[in-house]
């Protein structure tokens, strides 16, 4: 069986879609990259923005027209909150939902085995490295799901339902296994990674977890995902010692404005924002410190915005994720008064955007003439100086340089010539 799979939305998506490619390949089927050469397409589905939806209803057409004899498999946070919906989408095969997602593979093949021996993953994994579904040199690991806040804008809970942790001793085993397989580093998923362990009646679950993976595993680069701005332990960012442990946080603030905070039921002000990122600075040199930021929410007046400006400005954040509110079925903020015209939505997503691209460009211009460490991606071409390379820096900075042919899944030293629009340019140091 020949299987196409596509990930749409945040990188717990994409680890559970490299999770059922790994369980496929085990089972003896071929992943393939184009879904024209498909048996069965598997698309896992985003439902955060009415425009990811959008996406998967695309994408499903669109995958049906080029390929009509293909299964379209629909599965994810949009398959589980409107099923009927998606079901009748052109194309629309089989629809499962996220509490049946774990099951996917051996619905297509029930002679496929979930859980694979410590034995069995190694020779899977370098098969996957070696580009089942393109170049993998991240593994994208899911130590969580579900999440027990009840954010008034999100989805995500409604969706997956109340936060789950997985075993540590079952993420430290797989992560091993992807270190033993070659890969450079393992990037931590969930909803709501800091609650990691709350289910297990362990507060400090994240902390601990860290340490274990730092303590008895070989990765060389282990990053964290997004990571909500509450249950963190107080000694959390001395994790940071360990320089394997990547200087990259992704905190969604989602708003400046204490006020608009508080409609949104975040557990979180500008004040504890504040002093958790200038801890996080304190602890962790050269930190890339991103975050997502909404505009737009219902009951948002110029002065809230300002706000946001302004303290998106002050807290000096390297990358934003604008997005322009969306109402969400089931979620509380859909059923509010005072929903913002969508034409004030999107000037204030430029004005964020535009501000976003500043900060980001003085993030990257202090790191030039310096020589940081690179993982090495993807060949996206070549130029009279040769193969030209995409990786990323340990503080998650896109560089792209001229290299020779072996750079995939290597680490080298690179000086930091130029900023890009979209990153940094660089000079290979071998």
């Amino acid at each position: 069986m020949k299987v196409f799979l596509n990930s749409i939305g945040c990188r717990l998506n994409q680890s559970e879609i490299e999770t059922m490619a790994r369980q496929l390949l085990a089972a003896g089927h071929e992943i393939v990259t184009e879904s024209a050469e498909a048996d069965k397409v598997i698309i896992n589905t985003c439902a955060v923005t009415a425009e990811a939806a959008r996406d998967a209803r695309s994408q499903t057409r669109r995958i049906h027209r080029e390929n009509p004899n293909a299964e379209i498999v629909l599965t994810g946070c949009y398959a589980t909150i409107a099923p009927d919906e998606l079901s009748k989408v052109q194309g629309a095969g089989r629809v499962v939902v996220n509490q049946q997602k774990a099951k996917l593979v051996q619905m297509l093949d029930p002679k496929a085995r979930i859980e694979l021996p410590v034995f069995d993953q190694e020779p899977v994994l370098r098969e996957f490295l070696a580009g089942s579904m393109g170049a993998n040199t991240r593994a994208f690991i899911k130590v969580q799901d579900g999440c027990d806040n009840k954010c008034t804008f999100c989805v995500t809970t409604v969706a997956r339902g109340a936060a789950q942790s997985r075993h540590l001793g079952d993420v430290v085993t797989e992560i091993q296994a992807l270190a033993a397989a070659g890969y450079q580093e393992a990037v931590l998923t969930g909803v709501h990674l800091g609650s990691y362990g709350h289910d297990f009646g362990n507060p400090a679950g994240l902390r601990d977890l860290v340490q274990a993976i730092l303590q008895h595993t070989d990765i060389p680069r282990l990053r964290l995902s997004s990571l909500e701005p509450w249950d963190l332990a107080p000694d959390f960012f001395t994790l940071w010692q360990n320089p394997r442990l990547l200087p990259h946080l992704h905190m969604p603030l989602q708003s400046g404005s204490d006020r608009i905070l508080k409609r949104m039921a975040r557990r979180t002000s500008r004040t504890s924002f504040r002093e958790l990122a200038e801890a996080a600075r304190a602890h962790i040199p050269d930190l890339n410190l991103s975050t997502d930021v909404i505009v737009g929410f219902p009951g948002e007046t110029e002065a809230d915005f300002a706000d946001s400006l302004e303290f998106v400005e002050a807290i000096n954040f390297a990358r934003l994720h604008v997005f322009s509110y969306s109402p969400r079925p089931g979620t509380a903020a859909s059923q509010f008064p005072q929903q913002i015209n969508g034409k004030v939505k999107k000037e204030r997503a430029h004005r964020m955007i535009d501000l976003g691209k500043k900060l980001s460009h003085e993030f990257h211009q202090q790191f030039v003439g310096q020589i940081l460490n690179v993982l090495w991606e993807t060949n996206v071409g070549a130029n009279n100086g040769g193969l030209s390379w995409v990786g990323y820096t340990d503080n998650y900075i896109r560089v792209q340089a001229n290299g020779p042919v072996d750079l995939f899944n290597r680490i080298t030293p690179t000086e930091i010539t130029e900023v890009e629009p979209d990153g940094v340019a660089g000079k290979v140091i071998i």
